[in-house]
């Protein structure tokens, strides 16, 4: 269909819409407390593709009108560009260049690169927080607000990229979504947000996550935002081949390297 049809026109199959729904079940008993829960609200953010809307009208079918705080289409979660329509043979070379030029820097012909997906959905992760600080949505406190997000796989391992601060080179191992399949970033204990509130260490693993990131997440899921640098030495470590404990400590490395 690419090859004669544009990405943002291709429509959900049957299968897909079926998941489509299934999916909306799922975020439903997630959002709810599996039903225990009353003071909750939704509100969606939606890719203008034709499969992306289609799979928001499947995902609402799971909820009344009074849950659903609003919706707003957002073009800056729409797919990656993979240069307008896309010749089987021709893209089948393309890909193989992607793999050998590396998948986020690698920009295709007449479209993008996930780094240029990454400046977009940056621009878009500012104005949510601006819609939740400057409350537009028009949030009543009293209920939980969830904010359900409705993308595309690259964009969305972006979205999750730079919301927790992870490296072109994190990002390299990422496993795509499956369809219709979903990630949920919940708030912890100590005003941090976390996938390991959610979800399993196995799945984390599952989805291309480090050790080290796992671990991050766990420390998320109960840490407070004001601690973060100086818990996760890790990721200091990714940049720099040695950071000293303490001033005294790397004075008497250098003193020590210029009397040797």
């Amino acid at each position: 269909m690419y090859t004669v049809t544009p990405d943002y026109r291709i429509p959900l199959t049957p299968k897909g819409i079926g998941q489509a729904k299934e999916a909306g079940s799922r975020i439903f008993d997630v959002v709810s407390d599996n039903g225990s829960s009353d003071n909750w609200k939704v509100y969606f953010y939606v890719s203008p593709y034709v499969r992306t809307r289609s799979t928001l009208q499947e995902i609402g079918r799971a909820f009344s009108r009074r849950r659903v705080l609003g919706v707003r289409e957002e073009c800056r979660i729409r797919e990656q560009d993979f240069g307008n329509f896309q010749v089987a043979e021709r893209m089948k070379v393309i890909k193989e260049t992607r793999e050998r030029f590396g998948r986020f820097f690698y920009r295709f012909p007449e479209g993008e690169s996930a780094a240029d997906v990454y400046d977009r959905v940056s621009s878009f992760l500012e104005s949510l927080w601006r819609d939740i600080d400057m409350n537009r949505l028009h949030h009543d406190a009293n209920n939980d607000l969830n904010l359900v997000i409705i993308s595309h796989g690259l964009a969305s391992r972006v979205f999750l990229m730079k919301w927790f601060k992870w490296t072109v080179e994190q990002f390299e191992y990422l496993n795509n979504l499956g369809n219709c399949d979903f990630r949920i970033i919940q708030l912890g204990l100590g005003g941090e947000y976390s996938l390991a509130v959610h979800h399993t260490e196995e799945e984390m693993l599952e989805w291309g996550l480090s050790p080290e990131m796992i671990s991050d997440q766990k420390w998320r899921s109960h840490a407070s935002k004001s601690s973060w640098n100086d818990k996760c030495s890790w990721y200091l470590d990714a940049f720099f081949d040695h950071l000293a404990n303490s001033d005294d400590d790397d004075y008497d490395e250098v003193k020590s390297n210029f009397s040797d």
